[in-house]
């Protein structure tokens, strides 16, 4: 037991590097903008990862082409753009706020505003439903409960 959880820890800071040898760029510039890139750019197969950390062939794809553009003088918006042009928005991390997405991006702040109208709209109901609950006994309801209390 204690081996392998030595030999976890060993591997574990390893899990994260799916960037293999042949795919790293000779000038050091243009290899941190690649992982920075890379750092944006979802898998399509795995979703939850982005490219840079992904071992699905489809991420290693996206790592070459976002190297090749990078290499062909393209600036970060540019490789960005081309790839989202060849895979579609899906594969950014924080889709851009325009078209169909601006319903996404605005459907938070509308929901939580929403919310707040119905809680002021439910608090103020309630508050207004008070008096009449705190209504004073009649004299009959009055001489009932002293009966009850005597019993």
């Amino acid at each position: 037991m204690r081996r392998l959880v030595l030999l976890i820890a060993l591997l574990l800071p390893f899990a994260g590097f799916a960037v293999q040898p042949d795919e790293v760029l000779p000038d050091a510039g243009q290899e941190a903008r690649a992982r920075q890139i890379s750092q944006l750019l979802r898998c399509p197969v795995c979703q939850g990862e982005n490219i840079d950390e992904s071992n699905a062939p489809v991420s290693r794809d996206l790592r070459l082409y976002v190297r090749e553009r990078i290499v062909a003088g393209d600036s970060d918006d540019q490789v960005i753009d081309a790839v989202v042009d060849r895979f579609g928005e899906f594969v950014l991390f924080q889709p851009r706020a325009q078209g169909g997405n601006l319903v996404l991006w605005l459907a938070g702040p509308v929901m939580l505003l929403l919310a707040a109208v119905l809680a002021w709209h439910f608090l103020r109901s309630r508050a207004q439903a008070r008096p009449e609950e705190a209504k004073a006994l009649s004299q009959a309801e009055r001489e009932r409960l002293d009966q009850i209390m005597r019993d």
